[in-house]
């Protein structure tokens, strides 16, 4: 291999990084948004608290990740953001929604204070699912077709509930008392429809996608891909059963979310083995989307810079501020 192929699979697997990191990040925030409307007053509060120091932050992995796809693949940009234009238009109001009612929810007087709650209840719902919609849509290469719409919209609803369980394990990890129990009970709640929502959709996956279905169910590539739904359905049973344990509410608090953090993992893995070689299934290969050589030669000089100093910042402030949430408190 040179340069002019192996820069192309480069930035595409810094691209497809950038984007798992975005969705366990932002996700468990998202989801914690989505948990909200659940809590009292004062358990608002704190989980809040539990997102304020990361989750504006957490964005920064979307940001890189769309950046990349514009520079270094901006023929699959062109193509990918055309299709999805009014997802991704009601995806930014979601986020620009929940950052405004993050800092207006505490200087609104009490008698408004339901009120910002609630948009940012609302913009974490519209962001989480908007997402699943645009997922879907570019698994299924951006086709058109009524079965395709269903396919996309079955996604729009399973991520928010992937969100959701994320959410809540984080709250397990990071809460104490009676709000921790209560995270537990979300968290519950939640895992049952992410389990029959994906074992639907790794069904459906196969069905709207011909690509999807030769990689898959063909030989010797079923069986060596076997491990992939089975370490992911261990993950998931793992988390239930942490989650029936009163453990999880001591040292091992932290495992209900590493083990939903696998699960997430894993399927990015199993997507990025479906789309490999394209950008855009079946319409774009990565090199035929990418940027000239010299370009990308470029490109990477300022990610080399870039993205270690995001990774940095990212690990110091979770460094800085592990440990349980305590009350919201503002200068």
């Amino acid at each position: 291999m040179n340069w002019e192929t192996t820069l192309p699979v480069v930035f595409m697997g810094l691209m497809g990084l950038s984007m798992l990191l975005y969705v366990v990040l932002d996700g468990y925030d998202l989801g914690v948004g989505l948990l909200l409307h659940r809590a009292t007053d004062d358990q608002k509060d704190t989980m809040i608290a539990s997102i304020g120091p990361f989750w504006d932050a957490n964005e920064t992995w979307l940001v890189l990740g769309v950046g990349i796809l514009l520079i270094a693949f901006p023929k699959a940009h062109g193509m990918v953001l055309g299709a999805l234009y009014l997802p991704v238009a009601l995806m930014l109001v979601g986020l620009i929604l929940r950052g405004v009612a993050f800092d207006f929810r505490v200087k609104a007087q009490a008698a408004r204070k339901p009120l910002w709650n609630f948009a940012f209840f609302a913009g974490s719902g519209l962001a989480a699912a908007s997402q699943g919609w645009m997922l879907g849509r570019y698994i299924t290469g951006l086709q058109e077709g009524w079965i395709f719409m269903v396919f996309a919209g079955a996604i729009a609803l399973l991520l928010p509930a992937a969100y959701v369980l994320l959410g809540a394990g984080w709250l397990i990890m990071k809460t104490e008392g009676e709000l921790q129990r209560h995270a537990v009970k979300w968290a519950k709640l939640a895992w049952a429809p992410v389990v029959i929502g994906m074992g639907l959709i790794s069904l459906a996956t196969p069905v709207v996608s011909e690509t999807v279905r030769g990689k898959w169910f063909s030989m010797p590539e079923f069986i060596a891909l076997m491990p992939i739904p089975l370490m992911t359905l261990a993950a998931l049973v793992g988390a239930r059963a942490m989650l029936n344990s009163q453990r999880v509410l001591g040292k091992l608090c932290w495992l209900p979310f590493t083990l939903t953090v696998s699960v997430f993992l894993l399927g990015a893995i199993g997507l990025a083995y479906s789309l490999f070689p394209y950008v855009v299934m079946d319409k774009l290969t990565i090199w035929q989307a990418a940027s000239a050589t010299e370009a990308l030669a470029v490109i990477a000089i300022g990610c080399a810079i870039t993205v270690p100093t995001i990774l940095g910042y990212t690990v110091f402030s979770y460094r800085v501020f592990w440990g349980k949430a305590t009350a919201l408190r503002y200068a």
